[in-house]
């Protein structure tokens, strides 16, 4: 059983889909609702993840552990697919997760309507670019993995939502949103966002 601290809608979503896509029971805990969580971790960012006298902070490193710890097509046993998978992780956590991030900072911190909006505007440029190169790398394959999901698809699946906050236009291709849709669809994925419903609904 994993405990995983988590905040609703933000990266540890994908946690949570993961750890169900794996078979694992986990509770979550809304960390909204608590007044200490920086005692569990100083930074203040989830995903956290308690592995029995384990607390992990970082969401690419929590993935990982889970993923060597529990055997699944979402982290391939082939030396060059594992590679492949574990710089997949990275991109999204490294490059797009921060890219996505920047809205948001920017939106809280810029009180001048046509500066935010240009540098809005600007950071999306960014986020297109990225989109492009998981658009390319899709060009073969359903999934970045090949034909199955990976980690790093459900990942960019629950970052791609986060546009929707702001007024920006984000450009996905074809072959990723079908790639998004898919992962979205999975039974999963579908549990995680009725788990984050019902936490809330109770709050």
């Amino acid at each position: 059983m994993y405990t995983l601290y988590y905040s609703k809608g933000a990266c540890s979503v994908a946690t949570q889909v993961v750890l169900r896509e794996l078979g694992q029971e986990v509770t979550i805990i809304d960390v909204q609702q608590l007044s200490n969580f920086k005692t569990i971790n100083p930074v203040g960012a989830v995903p956290v993840l308690v592995d029995g006298d384990k607390t992990l902070t970082e969401g690419a490193a929590i993935m990982l552990h889970i993923l060597n710890k529990h055997n699944s097509a979402l982290f391939p046993d082939t030396e060059n697919d594992r590679q492949q998978a574990i710089q997949d992780i990275m991109f999204a956590n490294a490059s797009m997760h921060p890219a996505y991030s920047k809205l948001f900072f920017l939106a809280e911190h810029i009180n001048d309507e046509k500066v935010k909006q240009e540098t809005l505007n600007s950071a999306a440029k960014t986020i297109n670019q990225l989109w492009q190169i998981v658009e390319n790398q899709l060009s073969n394959n359903k999934f970045l993995g090949g034909s199955a999901p990976s980690a790093a698809d459900i990942m960019l699946t629950v970052y791609s939502r986060w546009g929707a906050y702001f007024p920006v236009d984000i450009i996905i291709g074809e072959k990723t949103i079908m790639m998004l849709n898919a992962v979205q669809a999975m039974p999963s994925f579908i549990k995680t966002d009725q788990a984050e419903q019902a936490m809330s609904s109770t709050e």
